[in-house]
């Protein structure tokens, strides 16, 4: 593999972003893409999943080159240097990159690798919280589930095509995808590819959705000419999923705290030709209060740890701390206690969360059962995904049912 000054240049330029400012590793990524024009597909596809590699190994590799943070700029060359070592790459011979033992860099991965918060490349108290969880066999195998590479999935929009018609739309293109068993809207590519770039994702013919995502939307039984709420729409994935499913029928209202993310929802809506979609922003508990008792289907897909979608984000190992478990869980009964109450009488609710935690999910369910907000509601169905199942993102519903 011939390595290219700039292209290394630049991962060590993301790196620092993400490890020393503290920035995310998707932004970051995004942002150092831009810096030359004239990179191609491959020199973009080297950044990223360099980077992405390096981030979702931090603690393995930093133990390895013997650095800790803050990292400066020969420490960040010297982390990659290792990377480039257990991959079996021939160092180039620059004057950043100073000699590496290579015989010692392998012999200390294969002592750390026999210790799981090192092999898996996690904090502690992750690993103590995920044990205490899920127990040490069941948490071994969606550490390590978690640790790949996710998979490319879209989400057909059938308010404008079929999956047949976007899987032949995307081969002229060329870009393969196949149908995923199980998931009636999923389409996955067999290889990585800039799908934003496509005339199919221009015209609004899919979305990209992991594929436990998609099955929130499945899950929240909604039929057409339904009023529905997604309580924390955010960008609008699973909202944009529920209008499809409703056939454009109905009123779905999305809200969210945040406006410049309903914004993004507002121009992917458009370009999606999901025209029953209102957007309102929470900026008083008056936008709750005018809802109570009148939505056939409220989804609240609870802010969480994300600790279920690793794979996708592992720069959030980094930047979780154990204090904002115990607030999150916090926010996410109080948001149930207020949210529930605009499901109407025979209506439904579906809570979901990203995590693989009981605390933020099956726990929270049962604690406002308990409650005086959930009196009248009943578990109808839970289901808990994991990726060591599953092959994708960790995830949690519960179907409730008013009387």
């Amino acid at each position: 593999m011939k390595l290219h000054r700039n292209l290394v240049f630049a991962v060590v330029d993301a790196l620092n972003l993400i490890f020393n400012e503290g920035e995310y590793a998707d932004k970051v990524v995004e942002k150092v893409l831009k810096f030359d024009k004239r990179w191609g597909a491959k020199d973009r596809r080297f950044i990223a999943e360099t980077t992405y590699d390096i981030v979702r190994w931090k603690r393995l590799y930093t133990e390895i080159a013997e650095v800790k943070a803050p990292f400066s700029r020969a420490n960040l060359f010297r982390i990659w240097a290792v990377w480039a070592v257990l991959k079996g790459i021939e160092l180039p011979d620059w004057k950043q990159i100073e000699p590496t033992p290579t015989r010692r860099i392998k012999g200390k991965f294969d002592e750390l690798s026999k210790i799981r918060k090192f092999k898996e490349s996690i904090p502690d108290w992750i690993d103590d919280l995920g044990v205490k969880a899920l127990g040490e066999k069941k948490w071994n195998k969606e550490i390590n589930a978690l640790n790949k590479q996710a998979s490319v999935v879209l989400r057909v929009n059938t308010l404008k095509t079929t999956k047949e018609e976007l899987q032949k739309a995307l081969l002229e293109e060329n870009i393969v995808v196949n149908f995923l068993k199980g998931y009636p809207d999923a389409l996955v590519l067999e290889e990585r590819a800039n799908v934003f770039r496509t005339e199919a994702f221009k015209k609004g013919m899919f979305e990209m959705q992991d594929a436990s995502s998609q099955l929130v939307g499945q899950f929240l039984e909604v039929q057409p000419g339904q009023r529905i709420v997604d309580t924390c729409a955010g960008a609008g994935g699973k909202s944009l999923h529920i209008a499809a499913l409703m056939q454009n029928k109905g009123q779905l209202i999305a809200l969210d705290i945040y406006g410049n993310k309903l914004k993004e929802l507002k121009r992917r809506a458009k370009r999606d030709g999901a025209h029953n979609i209102e957007t309102r922003e929470i900026d008083s508990t008056k936008v709750i209060k005018k809802l109570y008792n009148s939505a056939d289907r409220v989804l609240i897909d609870a802010p969480c740890t994300g600790l279920g979608v690793l794979k996708r984000n592992p720069d959030a190992k980094w930047k979780l701390q154990p204090e904002f478990l115990e607030k999150i869980t916090k926010t996410q009964q109080e948001i149930l206690q207020s949210y529930s109450r605009i499901v109407k009488d025979g209506g439904k609710l579906v809570y979901a969360t990203c995590s693989i935690l009981p605390q933020e999910n099956n726990e929270q369910v049962m604690t406002f059962l308990a409650s005086e907000a959930g009196k009248d509601f009943t578990l109808t169905k839970e289901k808990k995904i994991y990726a060591s199942d599953s092959g994708y993102d960790g995830f949690y519903m519960a179907l409730l049912e008013k009387k």
